[in-house]
């Protein structure tokens, strides 16, 4: 009984984890952003392409990758993101590489004296022309 138990139990835990492996990631060519400057309390929201470097204030934003999940998945909205910090005297300094969550944005935010970032969404259309065509 026991170990029929147990198979019953392991067949769960499989079924389950293969139906989660196939959760569809879609990726996206845009990301979407909100950027408040913390001095002057002006947000601005805006839509960056993927590896294409946009800056807001004194930060440049490169986004590597969006992906999108079923609304059922957690973390449903993520992007792959590098931020450099741009010095007075034009110098660059990496401040974030990794995962930003729309769902979670203080999970993994970007930590700036003056300015906070956050993903909103990621899009397959926007009203901005790509890279390529400006």
């Amino acid at each position: 009984m026991i170990k029929l138990l147990r198979n019953i139990l392991i067949l769960i835990a499989l079924l389950l984890s293969s139906s989660l492996a196939r959760a569809e990631v879609i990726s996206n060519p845009i990301a979407a952003f909100a950027g408040l400057d913390k001095i002057t309390g002006r947000l601005i929201k805006f839509d960056v392409y993927i590896d294409e470097t946009v800056q807001f204030g004194a930060l440049r934003l490169t986004p590597k990758a969006c992906h999108t999940r079923a609304a059922t998945q957690k973390q449903r909205t993520t992007v792959f993101l590098e931020v450099d910090q741009i010095s007075l005297d034009g110098k660059a300094t990496r401040i974030f590489s990794g995962w930003m969550f729309a769902d979670s944005p203080s999970l993994n935010a970007i930590d700036h004296a003056i300015y906070d970032v956050w993903l909103e969404d990621c899009k397959q259309s926007s009203n901005i022309l790509p890279p390529a065509e400006r």
